[in-house]
């Protein structure tokens, strides 16, 4: 019997028990042939608290309930029209093409030169992919531009004052990037939910490698908004 199975068990017992005898008559031999040394234990450990928390519980102790969040009028009418789209597909990005000078330019600010970005001659002569890739964070760094959530002149969602990258739930790199290669982002909206002054979006985005069947990457995004 599991130790979390047995503090529910004993919880219900010790409701219904005269004594500790009558506990001690319902647990298996094994347990009885330790049941004094395993009282102790029970009652120096972290499992006395664990077994009273449970019981106060099981008695009908009252729980204090989260407090109703209250969205602003704007944050209300956007949820109620973005939850109309989940599961669909809400974005198709421009192409974009990885050219060396970008993949040389992130090497610089990463200080990642490894010479499967950086040199053309060595990629071509070694690597399996006869020439040089792009990073992956230089991939992954790209979801801005190629979702176009940064266009201060087309903004995603108006009515919000500011939206805030979040992080990441998942991220994956199925297939390289190859210098030369072009590439477009597609998100499918997966979640949305109020939050404190705003709401939270899930959306999982897919980085499309043109003319290949398999993706660059492929991540769960979350981004918050406020209002």
């Amino acid at each position: 019997m599991k130790v979390v199975d047995f503090i529910k068990k004993k919880s219900e017992i010790l409701a219904q028990a005269q004594h500790q005898f009558e506990l001690k008559e319902w647990i298996s031999p094994t347990i009885r042939d330790y049941w004094t040394e395993f009282l102790h234990k029970a009652n120096s450990t972290q499992l006395a608290s664990w077994a009273r928390e449970h019981q106060l519980l099981g008695h009908g102790s009252a729980q204090p309930q989260p407090k109703a969040i209250v969205l602003h009028p704007e944050a209300q009418k956007l949820l109620a029209s973005l939850s109309e789209k989940l599961g669909e597909e809400i974005h198709v990005g421009e192409w974009l093409e990885i050219d060396q000078d970008r993949i040389n330019q992130f090497a610089e600010v990463t200080m990642d030169h490894q010479w499967i970005h950086t040199d053309p001659e060595r990629a071509a002569l070694e690597s399996p992919f006869k020439g040089t890739i792009a990073h992956g964070f230089l991939t992954l760094s790209l979801l801005p531009v190629l979702t176009e959530s940064v266009n201060p002149e087309k903004p995603q969602y108006p009515t919000a004052k500011m939206a805030v990258n979040y992080g990441l739930n998942q991220v994956r790199y199925p297939y390289p990037v190859k210098v030369g290669n072009r590439l477009r982002a597609r998100t499918r909206l997966a979640k949305v939910e109020p939050i404190k002054r705003g709401l939270e979006l899930v959306k999982e985005i897919t980085i499309e490698i043109e003319g290949c069947r398999r993706p660059a990457c492929v991540a769960e995004s979350i981004v918050r908004l406020y209002f």
